[in-house]
């Protein structure tokens, strides 16, 4: 019996995060609405090009093809018309992608609707979109104009995820953004060793997936052949003696993931080249690197680190 999606990890992305829509917009934009529509008409069985979110959607829902309770869903939350929005559902069948539930809003932002399925994240090219359902609090990512493609070699997905802002709140961000002493933040994490922190916009993402991690190990157990999916990390800027808060929170949540990475202030794009996840969120423009090819990057701007 399937998840019912109160259960499920459910993830809403937009069209222009799902496939490249350059070409379209540039239609809308230099000749209306009627050319767009005409565009999308005259193309409607030409698939559309993968965009920057596709290889991590791809390899999120192939998680369903391993669980007959299939935990994964994806949205598709779309500014185009119903009408013209017909090419977009043509792509996902041509890409085999198993996404039936939809919200196209005829040129309003989707944000509003993040709620409405239970979405632990939206994903979005269009800024506006995330930053206004970031004010209302919901869990939603600006993906990054990278240079991503993709290989089908393994089905491996590796999501890492910064700390401070992303999976927690800002508040110990605050402390530093104030001070700009490494010394007097290392001070309050060291006050508060005991206290876990606050959740952040992604504390649910990372539980549901941490769950479906749990599911993947039982039926390791089972069948020793079984090639675990899901690849967990935590790259943050922390380092001793910061670090046994982190570990505080993580353990009170129940939390454990793969692999954690205390940089101290070392470039991140160091670990990021290496590890190659296929998609990493961080808080700060400043840490995602747009040369990192082949990395999804994803700006959750939220917190004190985004006022401007």
């Amino acid at each position: 019996m399937p998840f019912p999606i109160e259960d499920k990890l459910v993830i809403s992305v937009s069209s222009s995060a799902l496939f490249d829509l350059s070409e379209s917009d540039k239609i809308f934009r230099e000749k209306g609405t009627e050319e767009y529509r005409k565009h999308q008409e005259e193309n409607i069985n030409n698939t559309l090009k993968t965009g920057k979110a596709f290889p991590f959607i791809k390899r999120l829902l192939s998680l369903n093809d391993e669980f007959n309770d299939k935990p994964i869903e994806v949205i598709l939350l779309s500014r185009n018309s119903t009408e013209t929005g017909l090419r977009i559902f043509r792509s996902i069948k041509s890409y085999n992608l198993d996404i039936s539930r939809a919200g196209f809003f005829d040129g309003e932002s989707p944000f509003k609707y993040i709620p409405v399925f239970n979405s632990s994240l939206f994903l979005s090219a269009n800024s506006d979109d995330v930053y206004k359902a970031i004010e209302k609090g919901y869990p939603a990512g600006l993906v990054i104009d990278t240079l991503v493609s993709d290989s089908d070699n393994d089905k491996t997905l590796k999501i890492a995820f910064d700390f401070d802002g992303v999976i927690i709140d800002d508040e110990s961000e605050k402390v530093f953004k104030k001070t700009q002493d490494v010394k007097k933040f290392h001070e309050h994490e060291v006050e508060k060793t005991n206290e876990p922190h606050q959740p952040g916009l992604l504390k649910n993402l990372i539980e549901k997936l941490v769950k479906i991690q749990k599911i993947e190990n039982k039926r390791y157990e089972i069948d020793k052949d079984y090639k675990k999916i899901i690849n967990l990390s935590i790259i943050t800027a922390r380092n001793a003696p910061s670090h046994e808060r982190f570990v505080t929170t993580l353990k009170n949540w129940g939390l454990t993931v793969n692999t954690t990475f205390f940089m101290g202030g070392v470039d991140k794009s160091r670990v990021l080249k290496v590890l190659k996840p296929h998609i990493y969120f961080d808080d700060q423009e400043s840490h995602l690197d747009k040369t990192l090819i082949d990395i999804p990057l994803v700006h959750i701007p939220f917190g004190v680190a985004n006022k401007k």
